[in-house]
């Protein structure tokens, strides 16, 4: 046999092995139609890479792995998150690799290893057909990074494109197609930085598109308080004058507890399941009840906590699949902890994991936060493997802020907790105490997981009522839990579909939405449905009768609707509970107003995170009384009178 005609061979021999395994092990199945040019573009990879090999066998070592990147790959992370691999995703791969341990660790970075190594060791221009190749690569690349229209407008005019339903263009268009083209679109779609007069235009447009509910007291059982997102006010101005208008509420400094609860969300619908007894902690839920049930409804599913971080830290909506940490928050930004800080709050956020997890590090630091406190800042005495338990964490954490608490310096206190991750393991000291008929693994871990998890977080809300009792607690879920490959446990209890192309709105509403409480100190929960994350610290900083102006000005509530983007789309809550779907055009009149709510939202962010910040807004900071005693002061002043 010619070894011209080993490309061929190898191409042939590993589209057959690695189509089968998407198919029957990971249910991702490329079209059939798609499979002749899918096959022919993997041909023509296959002939560059021969052309620039020195060895045979490496080839063939690096034909293989490269293939498997494309097709076992991204038939994997469809499974798990219903979406195909992104060019986007690849800043994403240092938080990846340190988040894996065991065989999966070294599942993921050996074939990336390999591929980058072989490459560079098996190069060779030994031949005019390693010069074709080299010009055929570098003239795709110029293409792609610099004139990506030239490729993107006939194929997408020919194939079509869903910007919501990724899988779908994957298995139309088959893997070598779908990265090339999403390769173009990641630098089509490049984010524009805004220059000043389109930044104020867009700015002007939010402050005049909508009204803010209000907060108010109401009369409930077990006396609570509500927020009633439909009563409006005026969107505050973004000047301030030296003192507060006529009827404005005092400013009150009162801690903030906020609790981000690693995949934490109510199993009970999971009807087909059968839990014994329920897993969620019966307290917990008589504590939910009370705030009517009140959701988060989050950016992301299963992954990507960060971007629920940003959301209710930062009060603007993540609109891409990206994480929003890592290339998107390039300037000090005066989010939640800025905020705080100005006001004379000590703003420390805690999570036991390595610091430089989706660029903590400097994300924190951009968003105000004086303190971070990671993994080696912890004492690690109770671990569900590489996991710490919610229940040492919440301790610690009480111990660290206690001088603050004791000296009534007020306090923004961020927890991430970690315990909850997949795949959901326990140490000995917490047997599984949950039963299920479900036939996915998942679903039975998962809920002996949040068994522990519900309970622990029952014990540090109730210790921290009495230690603070104005204190306002806020608790929520990041993402929903992955339960099984393509949705399996969700799809056993019909709770949603296998495929995201054929979810219904109800859904889409469900695909999101995970618990959330926020305690207004002694008056109880609030009330207020379900809530986008970035609409939270709007709502924190009016509980605190914060009247300056601030970035949350620009996202605040449009009437009577709430958005949630998604990526390459969003949809409406509307007031009567119903979800409207904008997911392409023609959009309902709705959709419309939301939709370009949301391109002014972009622009302003932008911006503000990434930009020259023209509509940061511009005030001038109250004078800040003299540093309250550190921790240590405190501990000494003690220790002196005794």
């Amino acid at each position: 046999m010619s070894l011209k005609l080993l490309p061929l061979l190898s191409t042939t021999l590993l589209y057959v092995l690695y189509y089968l395994i998407s198919t029957f092990k990971f249910d991702v199945q490329i079209l059939t139609a798609s499979i002749p040019y899918d096959y022919l573009l993997q041909l023509v990879v296959a002939y560059v890479l021969y052309a620039l090999s020195k060895r045979i066998w490496i080839f063939l070592v690096i034909h293989a792995l490269l293939m498997g990147l494309l097709y076992v790959g991204n038939a994997v992370k469809i499974s798990f998150f219903g979406g195909p691999i992104m060019p986007d995703d690849v800043f994403a791969l240092q938080s990846l690799l340190l988040i894996l341990d065991g065989w999966r660790f070294f599942a993921a970075a050996i074939p990336l290893a390999a591929i980058a190594s072989l490459l560079l060791y098996n190069f060779t221009m030994r031949h005019w057909s390693s010069y074709l190749a080299s010009l055929t690569i570098i003239l795709l690349g110029i293409t792609v990074v610099y004139k990506p229209a030239t490729i993107l407008d006939p194929l997408d005019g020919y194939f079509g494109n869903s910007v919501w339903d990724q899988r779908s263009n994957y298995v139309w268009r088959g893997a070598t197609l779908y990265s090339l083209l999403e390769s173009a679109r990641h630098f089509a779609a490049a984010e524009i930085i805004p220059d000043a007069d389109m930044a104020q235009e867009a700015a002007d447009k939010l402050l005049t598109a909508h009204r803010t509910g209000s907060i108010d007291n109401c009369s409930m059982p077990g006396s609570t308080s509500c927020i009633d997102p439909m009563v409006p006010v005026t969107t505050p101005p973004l000047t301030v004058s030296s003192e507060n208008e006529s009827g404005a509420k005092t400013f009150t400094p009162r801690n903030i507890h906020i609790v981000l609860l690693e995949s934490f969300w109510d199993p009970s619908v999971l009807k087909k399941a059968k839990f014994k007894p329920y897993p969620f902690s019966p307290e917990f839920r008589e504590l939910w009840k009370s705030a009517g049930y009140s959701h988060a409804l989050a950016p992301v599913f299963g992954g990507f906590t960060a971007n629920s971080e940003f959301e209710v830290l930062c009060g603007f909506p993540v609109v891409r699949d990206t994480v929003k940490f890592e290339r998107q928050l390039l300037n000090d930004v005066p989010c939640l902890p800025h905020l705080l800080a100005d006001k004379g709050y000590r703003t420390i956020s805690s999570h036991p994991n390595v610091p430089v997890f989706w660029n903590r590090v400097n994300a924190y630091k951009r968003m105000g936060f004086q303190t971070y406190w990671s993994l080696g800042d912890f004492v690690q005495d109770d671990m569900n493997q590489e996991f710490m338990s919610d229940s040492t964490l919440y301790r610690q954490v009480m111990e660290k802020i206690s001088g603050s608490l004791d000296a009534k310096q007020p306090v923004l206190d961020y927890i991430v907790t970690y315990f909850g991750h997949w795949n959901y393991p326990l140490s000995e000291s917490r047997p599984n105490k949950i039963s299920s008929s479900s036939q996915i693994e998942e679903v039975s871990a998962y809920a002996n997981t949040v068994y522990y998890k519900s309970r622990e977080l029952m014990a540090f809300i109730n210790e921290m009522r009495k230690r603070d009792p104005e204190g306002i607690i806020v608790v929520f879920g990041d993402h929903l839990p992955f339960l099984g490959e393509n949705f399996a446990g969700y799809v056993e209890s019909e709770v949603l579909t296998a495929n995201r192309s054929d979810f219904s709105p109800t859904m889409f509403k469900a695909y999101v939405s995970t618990p959330m409480l926020i305690i207004d100190g002694k008056r109880g929960p609030v009330k207020f449905g379900s809530l986008p994350l970035y609409q939270v610290p709007k709502l924190l900083l009016d509980l605190l009768n914060f009247n300056e102006p601030s970035i949350m000005d620009y996202t605040a509530p449009l009437p009577n609707v709430r958005v949630r983007p998604l990526p390459g789309m969003h949809f409406n809550l509307l007031a009567d509970g119903t979800v409207d779907m904008c997911k392409e055009p023609p959009y309902s009149e709705a959709c419309q107003l939301s939709s370009r709510w949301l391109e002014d939202i972009s622009r302003v962010s932008n911006d503000i995170f990434m930009g020259r910040q023209f509509t940061r807004p511009k005030y001038i900071p109250e004078k800040q009384p003299e540093p309250l005693p550190t921790e240590a002061a405190v501990s000494q002043a003690i220790i002196g009178e005794n």
